[in-house]
């Protein structure tokens, strides 16, 4: 009986979601009430699961919902998990929602996007809810990738600012490096365990034991992957410089994500995962490691912030790089605490802040008390100073992100500015038709060249992609190329036996669909406006709201959001990836993540930030 309850957690949210869409923009009571509504009803129902689920003896209950898609040595399905993590979080997460919701009636009243940020609120609690109940990597990603979407739709809330919305394109690429991390996980799992494991089966000490013991690096490859995904989603080292840049949305959105539940979810997959990689010391000593690092980092950092949403979001990354040692020294019931504590605390402070200014001033002109020598006071003069300019430099965490990360891979994009789209058009009819000839014959091809023509072909994809993201001028050369990697990678994974055509159709399904509405979206901007071109934003959503809206909808299905079937098609992808296939998997890998960049930058550009034909000033860099 418990079992099938647990899928009612999902439904509240989407049904809150799905009733807000219907509502008129101008409704604030109805929509406030409606958002009101649902997390309470979250709240009571886990009030009374939790209290049930006590008084059974806290069992650990796993429930195979929905198989979505099945083949031969394939199954992708829905599986919802319960135990003492979930429970924890479920009250956290609804009883911090209903307060922030009830907060956010008052404070959001008369803003111009006050439907469209419960809308979105609603949409956030439903990925959270299928994140925390997800009982196998497929299902935690679905909740993942709408998370991510959710956070990029609440830091650009105030759309027709420049720094919003370049912020929240920074945010989401790091999020974009997360989640190919977790395909990745999911890709080697599938090797590794020959099925689509569950998190309960990873609680069977015998059968992790024995995989890892034959397969000790395909392990400790599923591990860093991990790793990777959490130290991105909760703004560990060194992902630490987005967690104050996405303060740029309203402040409740703030509270609520960066502040309590969103950033603490990269703490909740190592410890979903910890009877995985609980056995490998080294990935335990390097995340405890980060984990102290990133508390260190960012405490210096956070006493030297003159804004208060940057001290709060440091102080918070700081807690968190705590947690992720008391995780790797294997006290999760302490980091549970620690989590609830620093939940609470965060939230707070940052539903204040706004306030903080009086209080300060306050404070100084009647309470004021010469401050202590602290901690750094015992240190040599030369290295406070030092420490005082890293920190109040932020380490040159943003510096050493573009320089070693973003810069290279627009310096390799901008080699390809000769392209225009006939040539574009011109070479990959030729190049794709050798491909397929080449596929034709592939059964008579030697070993070598059959190993290295997919990695040809998804070198080639790599190259559409890194054009894409690095075109200043065609939005349609741009939109067209990121459809075009998705074809060279289906006809690089084509050349391993087992991919059946019916699996590379599903894949590229939403891939063809979402172009062709999108093309003709930016067909229909361009006859309107005359050009669309990607060299400053342009914030046409407030002139064309509608066609922003398709449009966004064509972005979400060709970066294989859950919406069409590409999202299981990038799953099956992988799963046809062999184990001796570094290559191949690192480079389709690479293009998914530069894929959705460039999706999300074409988005951006084109129908965020500053209105084009406004006459009046922008606050641009230096707002």
């Amino acid at each position: 009986m418990m079992e099938q309850v647990l899928s009612i957690f999902l439904l509240i949210p989407l049904l809150g979601y799905a009733c807000s869409l219907v509502i008129k923009p101008r409704s604030e009571n109805s929509i406030s009430l409606l958002a009101a509504g649902t997390v309470t009803l979250q709240l009571v129902s886990g009030l009374v699961y939790v209290a049930v689920w006590l008084y059974k003896g806290r069992p650990m209950i796993d429930h195979k919902d929905i198989v979505i898609y099945k083949s031969a040595g394939y199954e992708f399905f829905l599986d919802l998990h319960f135990d003492s993590i979930t429970a924890v979080y479920l009250l956290i997460g609804a009883l911090l929602s209903t307060l922030v919701t009830i907060y956010s009636r008052y404070y959001m009243h008369r803003e111009a996007g006050y439907k469209r940020f419960f809308n979105t609120l609603h949409f956030f609690l439903l990925g959270y809810m299928i994140t925390i109940f997800s009982g196998n990597f497929e299902t935690l990603f679905i909740g993942w990738e709408i998370l991510g979407l959710a956070s990029f739709l609440l830091i650009a809330f105030y759309r027709d600012r420049y720094l919003p919305v370049k912020n929240a394109v920074k945010v989401f690429s790091i999020y974009r490096i997360g989640d190919v991390g977790i395909i990745l996980a999911m890709w080697m799992s599938h090797h590794l365990f020959a099925e689509n494991i569950t998190f309960l089966k990873l609680t069977n000490n015998e059968l992790v034991h024995h995989q890892l013991l034959q397969h000790t690096g395909v392990g400790i490859f599923i591990s860093l992957m991990l790793l990777l995904s959490a130290a991105a989603k909760s703004a560990q080292l060194p992902f630490t410089s987005w967690l104050p840049r996405a303060m740029e949305g309203p402040t409740p959105s703030s509270a609520i994500f960066y502040g309590s539940l969103s950033v603490h979810l990269g703490l909740f997959l190592m410890m979903r995962t910890y009877p995985l990689w609980q056995h490998q010391l080294s990935v335990r000593l390097l995340t405890a490691f980060m984990g102290m690092c990133t508390a260190l980092v960012a405490t210096g950092i956070a006493r030297v912030q003159s804004s208060v949403k940057s001290q709060i979001a440091y102080a918070s990354a700081a807690q968190i790089g705590i947690m992720f040692v008391e995780v790797a020294a294997g006290w999760q019931v302490l980091a549970l605490i620690h989590f609830a504590g620093n939940a609470f605390l965060r939230t707070y402070q940052l539903l204040v802040s706004p306030s903080v200014v009086s209080y300060l001033i306050r404070e100084q002109v009647y309470e004021y008390e010469p401050q202590q020598k602290s901690i750094e006071g015992y240190l040599p003069q030369k290295l406070q100073y030092a420490l005082y300019l890293l920190c109040l430099k932020e380490w040159h965490l943003d510096s050493w992100g573009y320089k070693y990360a973003w810069n290279p891979l627009k310096w390799a994009g901008r080699q390809l500015n000769f392209l225009n789209l006939r040539r574009v058009l011109v070479f990959y009819t030729i190049a794709f038709s050798g491909g397929l000839l080449a596929l034709r014959f592939s059964s008579s091809l030697p070993h070598t060249a059959r190993y290295w023509w997919p990695v040809l072909l998804a070198f080639i994809g790599l190259l559409m992609v890194l054009k894409s993201f690095t075109e200043r001028k065609k939005a349609r050369m741009s939109w067209t190329l990121v459809a075009m990697n998705h074809t060279w990678i289906a006809l690089a994974i084509a050349f391993n036996e087992s991919v059946s055509v019916h699996q590379i159709a599903m894949y590229l399904s939403g891939v063809l669909v979402s172009w062709a509405i999108g093309f003709a979206c930016l067909r229909r901007l361009k006859q309107l406006e005359g050009t669309v071109n990607l060299d400053q934003f342009h914030g046409y959503s407030w002139e064309h709201p509608k066609i922003a809206f398709v449009f966004l909808l064509a972005c979400l299905g060709m970066a294989g959001f859950p919406i069409s079937p590409t999202f299981i098609g990038e799953d099956l992808v992988f799963t046809h990836i062999h184990e001796d296939q570094p290559w191949l998997a690192g480079l389709t890998a690479l293009s998914l993540i530069i894929d959705g960049l460039a999706i999300i930058r074409i988005y951006a550009r084109i129908f965020l930030g500053p209105h084009a034909k406004s006459v009046y000033e922008m606050g641009y860099r230096n707002s």
